[in-house]
């Protein structure tokens, strides 16, 4: 009997490689994330420490004109901030919807690998009842 042969293995190998891309997409996405998410923090630090100074320069003593500017500084940082904000939320949001689509790849991969894994065990059964039975008739002859 010839070697075994998959008929999919070229099917099987291309849903392999596509699901390794979009694990690396996936990896990309989330080292975004991780980004966007340390430079939120960092915002809100700064808006943090800008907040604590105007409270300590209001309390001993502030000109109107700074008040205004100290507000309109905490205005544009609370914008950033927003703006940031949901900018990661569009980041998380992709990172799912590239998550989603990697559990879907490997949902389609084991498909194939099992199929894979059946066709070898029924080819095995098939080869070893051959061998049985040209050894049964070898046997039978002499």
């Amino acid at each position: 009997m010839k070697k075994f042969q998959f008929s999919l293995e070229k099917v099987l190998s291309y849903k392999q490689q596509k699901q390794e891309a979009l694990r690396s997409e996936h990896a990309e996405i989330l080292a975004l994330v991780r980004a966007q998410e340390a430079l939120v923090e960092s915002r809100w630090e700064r808006y943090r420490e800008y907040s604590v100074e105007y409270r300590e320069r209001c309390g001993r003593g502030l000109p109107m004109t700074e008040v205004l500017v100290y507000q309109s500084g905490l205005r544009a940082m609370e914008r950033e901030i927003q703006s940031e904000t949901m900018r990661l939320e569009q980041l998380k949001e992709r990172a799912e919807s590239k998550r989603k689509e990697v559990v879907a790849a490997k949902q389609e991969t084991t498909a194939i690998e099992k199929l894979r894994e059946k066709k070898a065990r029924d080819y095995q059964k098939a080869l070893e009842k051959s061998e049985e039975a040209f050894i049964e008739e070898f046997v039978s002859t002499s």
